[in-house]
């Protein structure tokens, strides 16, 4: 049995600070890595003491969520860049009532190639590529159980490359998360079917998640 814990990374500088995030490079705040010791402590419950391996996004956001978790489950962890939120080109770090302002929705029968109408932003298919690159190859590996760490948007393409949706399709798909969530996939062994287990969990919050991060249009 194959299982792959995705974890969406708690509260950023950039969060409380509202300001759009994608590849602009931002810490941890206290309590995001409160959280992150919470989450360390709810994937060592899952996860036991079978062999791990680490994936994570190389901002500094991810990166420090995986050094708390690795702290705990004593597993290696192996940084990506391809496992990096969509960048938003020329609106990372500004304020995000610039981006809600400024950017542009997709046309229908262009949802995969559209930059939003924001210069160097990535579109859907370059993002799509990568994040479905990085996740093929770490399910190729052959530890049993591992995490990815990742942020908000970035989870959507990893479930869809997960359960091997095209990608021309994954441009309709999101599937929502809490910042600090848990995301429970599991392959069986005999016929290699691929199970969400569970989606967005946070329930190791005692809040629920209010308080400790919260969702950003741009994480």
């Amino acid at each position: 049995m194959k299982n792959l814990f995705v974890v969406t990374h708690p509260e950023s500088v950039h969060h409380v600070e509202h300001l759009v995030g994608g590849w602009y490079d931002t810490a941890l705040t206290s309590n995001g890595r409160a959280a992150a010791k919470l989450l360390a402590e709810r994937l060592s419950s899952l996860v036991g003491a079978q062999q791990t391996e680490i994936y994570s996004s190389d901002l500094l956001r991810c990166s420090q969520t995986a050094d708390i978790l690795a702290e705990r489950l004593d597993g290696p962890i192996v940084q990506t860049s391809d496992l990096r939120e969509i960048s938003y080109g020329v609106a990372e770090g500004k304020p995000q009532a610039w981006l809600d302002a400024h950017q542009t929705a997709a046309p229908d029968d262009n949802r995969l190639d559209h930059r939003g109408g924001i210069e160097n932003a990535e579109t859907r298919r370059e993002f799509a590529n990568r994040i479905y690159r990085a996740t093929n190859m770490i399910v190729a590996r052959p530890c049993n159980n591992q995490i990815i760490v990742t942020h908000g948007f970035a989870l959507t393409f990893v479930v869809a490359a997960w359960i091997k949706m095209p990608i021309d399709a994954a441009g309709y798909v999101n599937f929502a998360s809490k910042p600090g969530s848990i995301t429970h996939l599991q392959q069986d062994q005999f016929w290699k079917s691929r199970t969400v287990r569970t989606l967005g969990d946070v329930a190791h919050f005692a809040d629920g998640g209010d308080g400790i991060g919260r969702v950003s249009r741009a994480d």
